[in-house]
């Protein structure tokens, strides 16, 4: 079997997998939030907390609610960093100096894992468990909340209320991200990754040197990061470490993981709105950026451009021969897509082409299908701009699922698209500027590729990164840190203000004027959209770092 032939298997057992997922988890979620009875767990919850479950919130609070949730959540993990030393009595892992635990409190909170260190020589197992893993449940989660809140805003009328993010938050965690990360944990485990709370093992190796093999709760900590598309790993090289992924299958796994909520929160957007075809017109868009994308990305790195690797056949560099060429384009490409940063190979390895592939993808907002939450409300902004381009094309004040789509509501649809460019582009300027990106391995357009996908990556909540730059300095941390920040909380803080203004709306009945948002020429609109306000955006630094290098 040809290397091609077995990555379109792949790639088609994928997207077979995700058919179903589509229907029966996304019915699920939506049962989940949807549901009036809590469970005495969750009453238990809201009692420690002192919240009233009945009690809705306006989109204000519900945005406040989020920006405490988070400020709590950040201060925590980052003292527990700092403290570390003092749990348990582990002398061998001193504190995280502060400019790191800051950007790691700050990386993992806003659901993107950015990694500057080696998380088995850094962590101690209690601050990965009690830590960074907790933190992989709730920041997905609060991902998830803020897509249902702004779902909850197309669908209800004349009102403020936009649900409770604490019953939301709770619900999402306990009876989603939790059952679901148990089974994959198992799964995993008998894949062969490892699960214990070893301090490590010592062994001789074949050549007759000592090392010292790192144990520690992996297959649990793996399988929420995937499936809450975070991609911090346990281990430094991430996926492409056999303790975390240690097989083909596992690896088939994970890729299915970090893309099953994402692309089967599309269902729970129909169901709410109480019109499927809604619900399947944004998978489509999402469908056809996602196929695009993989198959790009494996075309580059099967073509294996370049003297060495013609001559070699294939481009192997910084791939593990576990996977080969097409099962690690195919993991680029979908952790790009969906926000995780999780990574089975070294991307800064890829050929210039395939390497701008994970670019682009975090360049087009991570909403094919984005990360869990962040991607359906991602594309429900894409899609108000959508039609309202497409209004002022006929003359007709613009609608969307029965609501008109005025200046408010393009003012912050406007506000969210733009917010995150400008922190990249802003940030890869101040490091040119500042030259904390030249080393003298670091240079010409493969060095400029380095910066732009690491801001890329920090804005977009990705966490992958090309590397070949050291991002461990305070500036780096410092400038990441506050990209990360606020290219998770200014965009939900819109898209709440969005759903709001929604929700207080009267429906509208479709006319013969009334763009059908179903039909294939509003999702060919859409996708248009998406790639058209990315190329004017960011092809000039494009230009500059990886197609100059591949050209």
């Amino acid at each position: 079997m040809s290397t091609a032939t077995a990555g379109a298997i792949f790639v088609l057992s994928l997207i077979a997998a995700l058919a179903v997922a589509y229907r029966y988890l996304g019915d699920y979620m939506f049962r989940v939030v949807a549901a009036e009875r809590h469970g005495r767990v969750e009453r238990g919850i809201y009692k420690v907390l002192g919240v009233d479950p009945n009690a809705e919130q306006s989109w204000g609070v519900y945005a406040r609610s989020v920006l405490a949730f988070s400020l709590i959540s950040l201060l925590a993990l980052y003292a527990m960093m700092r403290l570390q030393n003092l749990w348990f009595d582990t002398p061998e892992f001193p504190a995280v100096m502060d400019h790191g635990a800051w950007n790691t409190a700050v990386s993992f909170v806003t659901n993107t894992n950015w990694q500057w260190y080696s998380g088995e020589s850094t962590m101690t197992h209690f601050t990965q468990m009690a830590g960074l893993a907790v933190q992989n449940f709730v920041s997905a989660a609060v991902g998830i909340a803020v897509a249902v809140a702004l779902v909850r805003g197309f669908a209800r009328r004349k009102t403020g209320q936009l649900g409770n993010f604490w019953v939301d938050l709770t619900r999402i965690t306990l009876r989603i991200l939790l059952p679901i990360s148990a089974v994959a944990a198992i799964l995993l485990i008998a894949g062969g990754a490892v699960q214990n709370l070893s301090d490590g093992t010592l062994i001789t190796t074949l050549t007759g040197g000592r090392q010292h093999i790192t144990g520690g709760a992996v297959a649990s900590q793996e399988a929420i990061k995937d499936l809450g598309t975070n991609g911090g790993g346990f281990y430094n090289v991430n996926s492409a470490h056999p303790f975390e992924n240690p097989t083909t299958w596992t690896n088939w796994l994970e890729i299915f993981l970090l893309l099953c909520i994402p692309f089967a929160l599309p269902r729970v957007f129909g169901r709410m709105v109480k019109d499927n075809r809604q619900g399947y017109a944004i998978l489509a868009v999402m469908a056809i950026i996602a196929i695009g994308s993989v198959a790009l990305t494996n075309v580059f790195e099967l073509n294996h451009a370049g003297t060495v690797p013609q001559a070699v056949g294939a481009a192997m560099e910084g791939k593990d021969i576990r996977f080969g060429v097409s099962n690690s384009a195919t993991f680029a490409a979908a952790t790009t897509l969906t926000s995780t940063g999780s990574v089975n190979s070294f991307h800064d390895s890829y050929t210039a082409l395939g390497g701008m592939m994970p670019i682009v993808n975090m360049m087009l907002g991570e909403v094919a299908p984005g990360g869990v939450g962040a991607g359906l409300y991602g594309m429900l902004t894409l899609a108000v701009i959508t039609v309202f381009i497409a209004g002022l094309m006929v003359g007709r004040t613009p609608e969307y699922v029965g609501k008109k789509i005025g200046a408010r509501e393009i003012k912050f649809a406007s506000m969210y698209f733009l917010i995150t460019p400008a922190l990249v582009l802003i940030g890869v300027a101040a490091a040119m500027a500042t030259g904390n990106w030249q080393t003298q391995a670091n240079v010409g357009p493969h060095g400029f590729s380095e910066v732009v996908y690491a801001f890329t990556s920090a804005a977009n909540n990705n966490g992958s990164a090309f590397a070949g730059i050291t991002v461990s300095t305070p500036w780096w941390n410092n400038a990441l840190g506050l990209a990360m920040l606020l290219g998770r909380f200014l965009p939900i803080i819109v898209a709440l203000g969005l759903a709001g203004s929604l929700a207080r709306q009267t429906p509208v009945p479709a006319s013969a004027g009334t763009l059908p948002t179903h039909k294939p020429l509003f999702i060919g609109m859409v996708v248009g959209v998406v790639v058209i306000l990315v190329a004017l955006t960011f092809l000039p630094a494009l230009a500059l770092g990886p197609l100059a290098e591949g050209l």
